[in-house]
């Protein structure tokens, strides 16, 4: 396949990496995990989404790990697989597997908020920047106790550390990523504008 994006016979490998990623990042485990177990719709419960966070209210730390896991290892897996056409449908699959989870079709477009699956893309294409990325999460974490504040910050840095290490392409991508986790988090950040978002272990954390 040709390295150059601009290449129009490179075009269908992108579309159809976008495409491959797209459903791989679109299958809800969350809300699969915890119908298997017989806990119903994760949906009906907390903030109503299909991310560990909101998985966890379920009291069952094990499946929440388990969504946690699978959620980021799409993103991975989405990226190894097209990697072995070359590096820009590994870079499409991403941004596919990001946007399936954020707008799954079976869920009318109502999914994740993709910290998660962001850390899992990272891993795929950079691991570095997965590891930087899981340490500021882990740092703000404990500092702050809020876990949007983490989610928010550690995506924020991405970039700024790919850019940092000049890995280029994959930082544009990650500011793609990171535009869409803070449209999603939109509700966090006028709670933590307000002072009124919940912290890690009070039993209300939104983040999820």
């Amino acid at each position: 396949m040709p390295d150059a994006l601009s290449s129009s016979s490179a075009l269908p490998f992108l579309a159809a990496a976008l495409a491959f990623g797209y459903l791989l990042g679109s299958v809800p485990f969350g809300l699969i995990l915890t119908r298997l177990a017989g806990l119903g719709d994760v949906r009906a419960i907390g903030s109503g989404n299909i991310g560990a966070t909101n998985v966890l209210r379920t009291g069952h730390k094990g499946l929440a790990a388990a969504t946690l896991a699978a959620d980021a290892l799409k993103g991975t897996a989405a990226v190894l697989i097209a990697a072995r056409f070359g590096p820009d449908t590994a870079i499409a699959a991403g941004l596919g597997a990001f946007l399936g989870h954020l707008f799954p079709a079976w869920l009318k477009f109502r999914g994740g908020k993709g910290v998660a699956t962001y850390i899992g893309i990272l891993a795929g294409l950079y691991w570095p920047a997965a590891l930087a990325f899981c340490l500021v999460w882990l740092y703000c974490a404990v500092f702050a106790r809020i876990s949007s504040f983490a989610g928010l910050s550690a995506a924020l840095s991405a970039p700024i550390f790919l850019i940092g290490i000049g890995e280029i392409e994959i930082a544009g991508l990650a500011c793609i990523l990171t535009l869409l986790t803070w449209i999603r988090h939109h509700a966090n950040i006028s709670r933590l504008l307000a002072g009124s978002e919940p912290r890690i272990g009070a039993g209300k954390d939104a983040n999820g």
